[in-house]
């Protein structure tokens, strides 16, 4: 699978599984005519926009859609075909997974039209099976096959923040530390990122599944509720490890704030008890006459005394009141 002038891969479906690839734009009209052919390519190359408007023969509506820069997931049926957005897992270098790519969809009984501007693995792997021959028989199976593949792709995932997130709540209760309040706030963040666009898929792949279209047999429809329950199931899971990070955090917040209120606690009885006496020794060291005990050798041991006793009254104070 090669991508040259945005044409990443066409091809002449055999309906057996195979197909014959086309690798240029000029062969791509000619060879595709009369057959079942599958079309992707990277919509933002200008001969993309160009084979598009001129060549396609697709309508105004469906050229936008394909060449739209920013889509989230939806379905809806234009005439004999469908328009479908889905998006997979960014598994692209240097990419993070949860900043999903998006695939345009275009396809009817005998046409499928793809675009997308990322690499996207599951594209690849349809393009492989069909080499291989034993890629999907027509459009509406491919379409199946990409849902599917997308949707296996986000499990692993899933399974790394469920992981992360028990690593969490064992640390925290184990050993607070402040750094983990960065480490659930991400969590948190990827989270929501991946649920803001799977929420959305979850409901196109239902509405694929129930269109009206009649070249989608039955067997293909039950697939793709398959394939929308175990988004269903996705989304709940991320609800739930959103929820569980909420509380892990919200715990954390308690077992810091605890954790200072102990700290300006110990301050507080330390300054309760040497404020006096720094007033006591802040009186008796000033430069001024009459001061008591000025020369006297004893002086020194009767305000120590002193001191004692104070603090051990204002001990006693403390523990009157249940301070301490």
């Amino acid at each position: 699978m090669s991508e040259e002038n945005g044409l990443i891969c066409a091809f002449r479906l055999d309906g057996n599984g195979g197909g014959d690839a086309i690798s240029d734009w000029h062969s791509l009209s000619e060879g595709l005519s009369g057959y079942s052919h599958w079309v992707h390519f990277d919509w933002s190359a200008d001969e993309t926009h160009d084979w598009l408007k001129n060549k396609s023969g697709l309508r105004p509506l469906i050229q936008r859609a394909l060449l739209a820069e920013d889509t989230r997931p939806r379905c809806t049926v234009v005439d004999d075909g469908i328009l479908i957005n889905l998006r997979g897992m960014n598994f692209n270098s240097g990419a993070e997974p949860e900043d999903m790519v998006s695939i345009r969809i275009w396809l009817n009984a005998s046409q499928i039209v793809t675009s997308r501007q990322r690499r996207i693995m599951a594209v690849q792997d349809i393009g492989d099976a069909i080499s291989r021959g034993q890629g999907p028989v027509d459009t509406a199976s491919l379409v199946v096959m990409l849902s599917d593949l997308l949707t296996s792709r986000m499990e692993p995932l899933l399974d790394e923040l469920q992981d992360n997130l028990d690593d969490l709540e064992d640390t925290v209760i184990a050993d607070t530390k402040r750094e983990l309040r960065k480490e659930l706030t991400e969590l948190r963040r990827r989270t929501i990122m991946l649920r803001r666009y799977i929420a959305p898929q979850r409901d196109a792949l239902r509405q694929l599944a129930n269109s009206s279209v009649d070249w989608l047999s039955q067997i293909q429809r039950d697939r793709l509720n398959e394939v929308a329950d175990r988004v269903t199931r996705y989304v709940e899971d991320l609800d739930v490890i959103r929820d569980r990070a909420a509380i892990v955090l919200d715990e954390l917040v308690n077992l810091l704030t605890e954790q200072m209120n102990k700290t300006m606690y110990v301050l507080s009885i330390v300054a309760m008890i040497f404020m006096p006496l720094t007033l006591f020794s802040g009186m008796l060291g000033m430069n001024v006459g009459g001061v008591p005990g000025e020369k006297q050798p004893w002086a020194f041991l009767i305000v120590s005394g002193l001191f004692a006793i104070t603090v051990a009254i204002e001990f006693w104070i403390a523990r009157r009141l249940k301070w301490i």
